[in-house]
């Protein structure tokens, strides 16, 4: 029998961790009217777009099994972005210490998958509106003092 993958992810499929869920704030939402559209695109680099996605990899890191610290890391991008956290996710791997998780804003998402034994991690920092994601990136160097940090900008929604 075949299995669904997305399925599969979900489950945990019997992986030991923790898991730690916080909602944080709930959104509200806002009665705009018909004659004026506020779909959040904005123009980067001279682009209309629903925003920047960012894809992050963090080399020669540190504290990269310390869900503490991860969250923290996490709320600190949010705030230097200007962004809106409405919940954060995050799971601690055993015996690794890997973490995984999510910050869902209102603007998007930041996401993190460390590998601690690697001293590596890779985050997504996807925001539209008048978010800024690039400042998440020194706030990310600091946190995790590392050493090399790859950044790729992908402009999506473009002529949507």
């Amino acid at each position: 029998m075949r299995h669904n993958a997305l399925f599969q992810l979900g489950t945990g499929l019997g992986t030991p961790g923790t898991a730690r869920k916080e909602d944080f704030k709930v959104a509200t939402p806002v009665s705009v009217d018909s004659e004026e559209r506020h779909d959040h695109f904005v123009v980067r680099n001279g682009v209309r777009c629903a925003g920047a996605h960012l894809i992050v990899d963090l080399y020669e890191a540190e504290r990269l099994d310390d869900i503490d610290h991860i969250e923290d890391a996490l709320r600190r991008c949010v705030a230097a972005a200007g962004a809106t956290l409405l919940h954060i996710h995050l799971h601690h791997f055993e015996p690794n210490g890997g973490v995984s998780g999510v910050a869902v804003l209102a603007e998007s998402h930041i996401s993190i998958h460390s590998w601690p034994e690697a001293n590596y991690a890779a985050l997504d920092v996807f925001m539209c509106g008048d978010a800024e994601p690039e400042k998440c990136i020194p706030v990310l160097r600091e946190a995790f003092k590392a050493k090399r940090i790859a950044v790729s900008e992908l402009l999506r929604g473009q002529g949507a």
